[in-house]
């Protein structure tokens, strides 16, 4: 004898997985109403879903970038999936912004101790995500997580979110106060635009220099420069390097004057960027 399914359950079970209605409807039918069991059957639906489309590109998504209300700490996430037609619905935003809250609240140390967490309903975050395939139809994934911190009194971290979640940004400074929050979203906003690959020379690796002197002696070599000054011309092309790959001694965007280090300089004499994070999709 078949179970009557109310409106009032396939409601219930919608807004607890964000499922479509006739998913809800045809869960609870085969649960005979239990709504833990059509909880449970939608969340093996996600995972069939998730077998199959394990192959498949998800490049579209949003980018997530927040941080606690004393801006000691911050997250950037990557939630990703197939098409821009998913990526830009309102419920994949705030499901993706639940998760940034979750890596937030406990900053795990990887991707894997952040899918493991809990989320809701007796679910970690990597069940929901799985589930909330089957509510889609797509691939998701959680495909990039950072997460800064400073201590209290030592400094904060600002968020950037860039081209409506396309890619996000946290700064860490060694200031604190309301008065380098601006100061902070503007070298952010400078990351976003300016795709810097370390905070300074220091972080460079030294397979990434070598490359560029080599490059750099090549490229005389072939303008038909004097061997004996092919090493001077690539450490000056090595230093031009520097000035356009490292965030501090970036030209400032609003003001190409300064550098991104002297613009922080200028509002604060110790003022300075300790860390950066910048995650885009694709």
């Amino acid at each position: 004898m078949s179970v009557a399914i109310s409106a009032k359950d396939v409601k219930q079970l919608r807004d607890m997985t964000g499922a479509g209605m006739m998913d809800c409807k045809k869960a609870l039918a085969e649960a005979e109403g239990d709504i833990n069991k059509a909880i449970e059957l939608l969340r093996k639906k996600g995972q069939k879903l998730s077998a199959k489309r394990a192959d498949r590109d998800a490049k579209e998504g949003v980018v997530i970038a927040k941080t606690s209300s004393n801006r000691n700490n911050g997250v950037v996430i990557r939630l990703s999936c197939e098409t821009d037609f998913v990526a830009k619905n309102e419920k994949f935003i705030a499901f993706a912004d639940s998760i940034a809250d979750i890596g937030l609240k406990n900053l795990p140390d990887s991707i894997e101790d952040f899918l493991a967490l809990p989320y809701d309903s007796g679910m970690t975050v990597g069940e929901k995500i799985t589930e909330q395939i089957g509510v889609n139809g797509e691939k998701h994934e959680l495909a990039t997580y950072h997460k800064l911190e400073t201590a209290a009194g030592e400094g904060q971290v600002i968020p950037y979110i860039h081209m409506g979640y396309r890619a996000g940004v946290l700064v860490a400074l060694n200031v604190e106060g309301p008065n380098i929050i601006e100061p902070g979203k503007n070298v952010a906003m400078q990351v976003a635009a300016m795709r810097p690959i370390a905070l300074n020379k220091d972080g460079i690796d030294a397979s990434v220099i070598n490359s560029e002197i080599e490059i750099g002696k090549e490229q005389a070599r072939q303008e038909g420069k004097p061997e004996a000054m092919l090493e001077k011309i690539a450490m000056g092309k090595l230093n031009k390097f520097y000035k356009e790959k490292t965030l501090l001694n970036q030209q400032y965007v609003k003001d190409g004057k300064q550098t991104v280090q002297s613009y922080l300089t200028s509002i604060d004499k110790n003022l300075t960027i300790t860390a950066y994070k910048h995650v885009e999709l694709g």
